[in-house]
């Protein structure tokens, strides 16, 4: 096979389980009554257990760039009953017909004259020299229905010409099948015949983004947003840094939001009038789609989602925000992020992209942003330039050597390795970079610090027929130290017919009345039971299984509910994606992950896979789990004589049943955690707002897991979050749930507070959260350098210590929590510590 032609294969392969191997295919093929131009087909040969078929593709492209443009058209068992031969095509030199021969059955293929040919034809020959050698054993076709040839080519075919639109064979109907099925079915033809009925029509889409570094709106935005002569028909402008505060950091509130939608509504072509498709905002990253007027009411299916990549995975000071929507018939999806911040974390920016991606789901198809026609990825990526300071990079900015600095761009170098954005595109730079300047000039940073110009702020794309035609930075906009930067598409819509889509569905609903039975869904699951290895807390495991659509008719799945229970998976199970659709041919890779944040001996669960209009499929998740001192009982960690992975089972039950005594007034993990932030985090800025990588974390857990002579791994960072990790994950809170009413009606009286911790918490919990409140009060006195104040740490702690029963995963603050806190932090706790009983 010609090495130019691997990329196509790896797609190809894709389609098929690993043991399924396509050995060559050929490109550029078509049946002999349709022209390449109208339909795009590949043959495939493939390989499994010493057993051959011939796969023909329908493909959307001449070359596919992704296994959604495959479509699986017919499978045939290179046996006993198969036979291939070619024959000229009169007064053609460049053409050769391919025939293909299988029981009363004859398909023929014009494909081009070459060494691919060649190759393909002599591959096919042998295969079926070794098949007639052999007894080959063809059960593995059975989901692809390899009988099914293609009836377009066919004599002998089973339908009539008025029902050739619909691909199934009258002897493979079933009796019985519920309306809804007869609706998929329809939907899938339609989207077959969807070319009939809609054409393509061009918009204009403004996307914007801009770091407004927590200035407020003061002035006009139109030399960014009206910046071209003519009026877009959509905006798509996200915004990051909207408010600075702690206020919005903690509770996710701030009057900003308002107050930006307010002058990006003033700030927008005067020539159209627009309305609001969605705004969503996460802390300070905002974004804000406008239609025009006149396309509102061809906007449909709006949803929205927000992901904090921030502090302890969730946080919203760095994440994405998303809006997906409807344009006539096209999907089209919006990201806006703020990625993790200084010039060495490009790791960590990657991460943060790849978690955007996989947590953003709007829960209504097509969930993920990947699934979307058109996505536009912008905000501020924060990549940075690497490997040249300050003076050199203004020195080839001076020569407008943009060539060489964007080769030392981190996300053209991290994009070139595909480790970020790989699919997406983005324009030529052509303009300065947008970070960083002194506020109100277009002097790059004259601080101490004289951070190096970079292209921070960006906008990509994916999808077909979208076409760029500007892409500039805004340096007249000056009240942040970010540039504005702005993008204009000429995007391709595909908007319907009214008028032949009704003739087309009214032909449809036709010929399938004049079907005398309807059909069953039909799919295989290559497992019914998922088993994980050991699961170990906060470290994530992931397994496939693959559903494949068997039948001829697109199959709805959904993993659903079992009775008496709320949901359809346990807690610590995500399945990506549990509900969606399945083409005929077609499958669907199914990721199950599990993640382990409270303390299980094992994880099991039965799964319901429930086939809309067919059976119900039972699957097993099962695993065993890893005990760690994030999740066990302060009880139990005073009375551990060892670390806990050291412990004897009758020592662990003792611990665990009270019935060993206590070693400690606190458990040693906490001492070890809060010690080393005393000796070496006092003085460090922002010490709990920075996001750890998760492999610093993992270290230090088996650090306090097993035990160890050598120091604590990680950096004082690392350090802080796994202290917030320890508090917000112990079997129970610091402060037991059934305070918290007390704790909250108490929070505007000291003495009352400290009634509640002397009189109603136990003597360990009492210690744990005194403990924290002490060394909290130790932080304080060095907020010059640190940069905290006791408001500040009250409410960070205040929803760790007395955190809720379900646990919220999105960033926000409970403030009454705060002030019962806040009351330990600025009075003098000598009088609430008491000897333990």
């Amino acid at each position: 096979m010609l090495v130019v032609y691997q990329d196509v294969i790896n797609i190809v392969q894709a389609k098929f389980s690993s043991t399924e191997v396509v050995k060559c295919i050929h490109l550029n093929v078509s049946s002999v009554n349709e022209s390449l131009d109208e339909v795009h087909k590949i043959l495939a040969l493939v390989e499994c257990n010493s057993s051959y078929a011939l796969f023909v593709f329908i493909t959307k492209k001449p070359r596919p760039s992704s296994i959604s443009d495959l479509t699986i058209e017919t499978a045939i068992p290179i046996n006993s009953c198969f036979s291939c031969d070619t024959e000229p095509i009169e007064n053609c030199q460049s053409h050769i017909i391919f025939i293909v021969n299988f029981k009363n059955n004859k398909l023929q293929f014009k494909i081009e004259i070459g060494v691919e040919s060649s190759n393909f034809a002599s591959e096919v020959v042998w295969s079926k020299e070794v098949s007639s050698s052999n007894k080959p054993n063809f059960n593995w076709l059975d989901k692809y229905k390899c009988d099914n040839l293609d009836p377009s080519n066919q004599k002998t075919s089973e339908m009539s010409d008025q029902s050739s639109d619909i691909p199934v064979l009258r002897h493979q109907l079933a009796q019985g099948q519920a309306a809804s099925n007869r609706e998929s079915i329809l939907r899938y033809q339609l989207k077959l015949k969807e070319p009939e009925y809609t054409q393509q029509q061009e918009f204009s889409i403004f996307v914007g983004t801009w770091n407004v570094n927590g200035q407020p709106p003061s002035v006009s935005l139109r030399p960014w947003l009206s910046f071209d002569e003519e009026p877009p028909d959509l905006y798509a402008i996200g915004l990051q840094e909207i408010d600075l505060s702690k206020e919005a950091f903690l509770f996710n509130d701030t009057p900003r939001e308002a107050e930006w939608v307010k002058f990006v509504m003033d700030g927008v072509h005067s020539k159209a009038k627009y309305k609001s498709v969605a705004v969503t905002r996460l802390v300070g990253m905002q974004l804000i789609v406008l239609v025009n007027s006149k396309h509102y009411q061809f906007v449909k299916n709006v949803a929205v989602d927000t992901v904090g990549t921030g502090l302890l995975g969730k946080m919203g000071n760095k994440g994405g925000v998303a809006v997906r929507l409807e344009l006539h018939n096209t999907s089209l999806c919006f990201v806006n992020c703020h990625l993790a911040a200084h010039i060495e974390e490009f790791e960590r920016r990657n991460q943060d992209y790849k978690d955007i991606n996989a947590r953003i789901n709007f829960r209504k198809q097509p969930q993920s942003i990947k699934d979307h026609e058109q996505v536009y990825w912008l905000g501020d990526l924060n990549y940075r330039i690497t490997d040249l300071n300050t003076q050199q990079v203004k020195t080839l900015l001076g020569r407008n050597e943009f060539v060489t600095l964007l080769k030392a761009d981190q996300l053209n170098q991290q994009k070139d390795r595909g480790n970020v954005l790989l699919d997406y595109t983005e324009g030529d730079i052509t303009f300065h970079p947008t970070y960083k300047y002194d506020l109100n000039s277009d002097t790059f940073d004259t601080s101490e610090k004289a951070r190096p110009p970079a292209w921070t702020d960006r906008i990509l794309w994916r999808g077909e027929g979208i076409y760029q035609v500007a892409y500039r930075s805004h340096m007249d906009v000056r009240i942040s130290d970010h540039k504005p930067v702005s993008a204009l598409f000429k995007s391709e819509i595909s908007v319907i017919d009214q008028n032949k889509f009704r003739r087309v569905h009214e032909e449809l609903l036709k010929k399938m009345d004049k079907l005398e039975n309807e059909f069953l869904p039909q799919v295989m699951v290559d497992q019914t039971e998922v088993v994980f290895d050991l699961v170990k807390f906060r470290e994530p495991q992931s397994r496939e299984i693959i559903i494949a659509n068997t039948g001829q008719v697109p199959a709805e799945f959904e993993f659903i509910k079992k009775l008496d229970e709320a949901t359809y998976c346990k807690d610590w199970l995500r399945i990506t994606p549990y509900c969606g659709t399945i083409d005929p041919g077609d499958k669907c890779d199914i990721k199950f992950e599990v993640n382990l944040e409270r303390e299980m001996d094992k994880v099991y669960d039965i799964l319901v896979l429930h086939l809309k209009g067919g059976k119900d499929m039972f699957i097993i998740v099962t695993g065993e789990c890893q005990r760690s001192c994030f999740t066990s009982s302060l009880s139990t960690l005073c009375r551990a004589p060892v670390p806990l992975l050291q412990m004897s089972e009758e020592q662990r039950k003792q611990a665990e049943n009270m019935e060993s005594r206590v070693l400690y007034s606190i458990p040693r993990e906490l001492w070890h955690l809060v010690d080393n932030l005393y000796r070496y985090g006092l003085k460090t800025r922002d010490l709990f707002e920075s996001c750890a990588l998760h492999e610093e974390i993992i270290r230090i857990r088996d650090w306090l897991d097993y035990g160890s002579v050598d120091p604590l791994p990680g950096t004082v960072q690392a350090v802080a979050e796994a202290l917030l990790l320890f508090l917000s994950y112990t079997k129970e809170p610091i402060v037991p749930f059934e305070l918290h009413d007390s704790c909250i009606a108490a929070a505007n009286n000291f003495q009352n507070c400290r009634l509640i911790i002397q009189q109603k918490m136990s003597d360990v919990h009492r210690n744990v959260f005194l403990y924290i409140c002490m060394f909290l009060k130790e932080l304080l006195k060095y907020s010059n350098e640190n940069g905290y104040d006791a408001k500040t740490l009250a409410s960070l702690f205040g929803d760790i210590l007395l955190r809720d029963p379900i646990r919220n995963s999105k960033p926000q603050a409970n403030r009454g929590k705060a002030n019962f806190v806040y009351n330990f932090l600025v009075n003098d706790l000598s009088s609430s510590i008491i000897p333990n009983k």
